[in-house]
């Protein structure tokens, strides 16, 4: 059988074991950073298939099973088991707090998975979390390592139309939407990919840091390698955001050719990496830097590029997308290793209005913006009206819509909401079915520019967050606070998307107000950390006549100092903290304290010991952050993973004091 041939990617598997059994296909980064597990395609194919037989067995076809892993090998073997087997696979996150908890519990409901596979370490602590929550603890939680079938399943035709697999949308504490992605949508998105690489089975390699939970690290990171018949590297976001060196060392190590990261990625890596690092970097076989997942701004690949020149990189390597997890995830790119990434000035007045008009000396602002490349295959993309439901005019904004056999089926168990976002079509023409992406642009010289979000979907650090389901939140955290009198937005500060909350106040609080009380309230139901809480008087927030919150005029207002402002809190500048001389209980708790308060915006007073680290809005890139600095303190591996087992200062500090003090 030809890979042409191939339908699905359990076919592609099933080919490159038999053409080339011993080929490396995936090699996963341990913790220790010094050590790799390997996997040939034959080793691939066989797990794959003994796993994929016991869930026929355990599941049945086309039933659904919860992929909740740690980064690594495991669950590249559990996702290509269940599309194998017919199950439908839905991976997530591992849940850490009490918010992600409750969020896997209305997944399960939404799709009513009957099993839960997961590895054999982390399944004593997940029966722990679940004993919360009745739905979570009456799931079969099975550990899909210690599964062995040598007989395993027999190749089989998958129908191209079955679904394969759930791809849940990331936002706050809203419901979650699983986008339903089949066979069709893998292998028609996974071809539109292979057109961007130029070398292909002929020497290529790539390497991936992206959590395999999300679109852009399973299908681009995961899937993509597997495709190419290319080696796949994977390391984990831990791994990466403890010391972003470690990324652009393994690039140059293993001479890597493709790579994809958001484009916080490349500005961290700016801010990180020392001269005397870069110094040991050879970047010149990085052929394809994918920046995506994110607003692509023109000065981080400005001076990602300057920086990075003395290691060898090529401006042109730098390969600016666009796609979202509707379209499986790949909507649009440009040829790649063309020519620099298309930049162009733009007045920023005119922008607001919705026009696109070239800066001159005349334009008081400018706004640089990057080409996201173009369609590919069949796939066709317009630019439409929102309003009117009618294609834009050249060089004006509107709305992206996408068709083609990448376009995902719809999301589940929300019919209504499929029609409205998966089934838009031209009121003029009838032209249709398009994908209604939410995002704005415009097409100029078959480039794809990106201007800003329809929906008002707040990206930050590479995570989306809908401004309702914030606002939703916000309003609930403290009596004071007017229910459908806030908004939630984004500001731009230093290159950066900040969070900033207005919130209207009830009058019987005007005089009693605590913006700091309420800042750290939402810090305990949000997963991000406000830049702004700005409290306003009640009823002075914009609304539309039939009573809608206008965040846009909010940002205008907030901007221009427009609010009535009663109180503000804002987050506070971090300092710089310097580690303890002498190694002490309470050096490390008061090192501890100080590194909080710099992340959560708050002041060291305002810091408790014994309070939990979610009351602060801990999450994953604080933990490895703090874990790093630790382990230089101590000289050892201090694993972020402690910052879940003990969930406050005082705890955390006692065992990091009774473990590595010498008396």
């Amino acid at each position: 059988m030809l890979i042409e041939k191939a339908t699905t990617i359990i076919d592609i598997l099933s080919i490159r074991a038999l053409r080339e059994p011993e080929q490396l296909a995936y090699s996963f980064l341990l913790d220790n950073k010094s050590q790799e597990v390997r996997i040939t395609y034959r080793e691939l194919d066989l797990r794959v298939r003994a796993l994929a037989s016991s869930l026929r067995e355990i599941n049945g076809n086309q039933a659904k099973a919860i992929l909740l892993y740690s980064p690594g090998l495991e669950f590249v073997i559990a996702f290509l088991a269940c599309l194998c087997a017919g199950v439908v696979a839905v991976p997530l996150n591992i849940p850490r707090n009490l918010q992600k908890l409750q969020q896997l519990e209305k997944i399960v409901l939404d799709n009513q998975a009957g099993i839960i596979l997961t590895s054999s370490i982390l399944r004593d602590n997940l029966k722990k979390q679940f004993v919360q929550s009745s739905l979570l603890n009456s799931l079969a939680l099975i550990e899909t390592e210690t599964i062995v079938n040598n007989n395993g399943l027999p190749w089989q035709q998958l129908s191209q139309q079955q679904l394969a697999f759930l791809q849940y949308t990331s936002g706050s504490t809203g419901f979650p939407k699983g986008v339903m992605v089949t066979h069709q949508n893998i292998m028609y998105n996974q071809q539109m990919m292979s057109i961007t690489n130029p070398m292909g089975e002929s020497g290529g390699k790539l390497l991936s840091w992206l959590p395999p939970f999300h679109d852009m690290g399973l299908m681009g990171g995961i899937i993509q390698p597997l495709y190419l018949g290319i080696p796949g590297y994977l390391i984990s976001p831990m791994t990466f955001f403890q010391n972003p060196y470690i990324w652009l060392e393994q690039i140059s190590r293993h001479r890597i050719t493709i790579s994809p990261g958001p484009n916080f990625a490349y500005d961290l890596c700016c801010q990180k990496i020392t001269d005397d690092q870069k110094i040991q970097l050879d970047l010149s076989s990085w052929q394809i830097a994918l920046n995506g997942a994110e607003p692509i701004r023109a000065e981080t690949i400005e001076n990602f590029s300057k920086s990075f020149a003395i290691c060898g990189f090529q401006p042109q390597a730098f390969y600016p997308a666009y796609g979202m997890a509707e379209a499986t995830v790949f909507i649009a790119g440009p040829v790649p290793n063309s020519s620099d990434p298309k930049v162009i000035s733009i007045d920023a007045q005119a922008l607001q209005e919705g026009k696109i008009i070239q800066a001159n000396k005349d334009s008081q602002k400018i706004k640089k913006l990057v080409g996201c490349g173009k369609a590919w295959l069949d796939e066709k993309i317009i630019i439409v009206n929102p309003q009117s439901f009618a294609q834009s005019p050249v060089n004006c904004v509107g709305e992206i819509w996408v068709s083609g056999a990448n376009v995902a089926q719809g999301y589940w168990n929300q019919p209504e909401l499929t029609r409205a976002v998966f089934q838009a079509s031209l009121l003029d023409t009838g032209e249709g079915p398009f994908l209604r992406t939410g995002d704005l642009g415009f097409i100029q010289d078959d480039q794809l520019f990106i201007t800003g979000r329809l929906r008002d979907l707040i990206i930050i650090r590479g995570r989306n967050f809908y401004p309702q389901d914030i606002e939703q939140a916000v309003e609930s955290s403290h009596k004071s606070l007017r229910p459908t009198g806030g908004a939630a937005f984004a500001i731009d500060i230093d290159g950066q998307e900040q969070l900033v909350i207005v919130q209207e106040v009830e009058r019987a609080y005007t005089r009693n107000l605590d913006a700091k009380a309420i800042f750290k309230a939402i810090l305990q139901v949000q997963d991000i950390q406000p830049y702004a809480v700005v409290l306003i008087k009640h009823g002075s927030i914009a609304k539309t006549s039939s009573g809608k919150v206008q965040r846009h005029i909010c940002k205008e207002n907030f901007l221009n100092g427009n609010l009535v402002i009663l109180e503000q809190w804002f987050k506070h500048h971090q300092k710089f903290i310097e580690s303890p001389n002498e190694i002490t209980l309470e050096n490390i708790q008061s090192y501890l304290v100080q590194k909080l308060a710099n992340y959560s915006g708050l002041t060291i007073d305002d810091i408790e010991l014994e309070e939990s680290f979610a009351a602060y809005g801990l999450d994953s890139s604080f933990a490895v952050t703090i874990a790093e600095d630790l382990s230089t303190m101590f000289d050892c591996q201090v694993s972020p993973l402690l910052f879940w087992q003990y969930q406050n200062i005082k705890d955390l500090a006692e065992f990091i004091a009774s473990e590595y003090i010498v008396s």
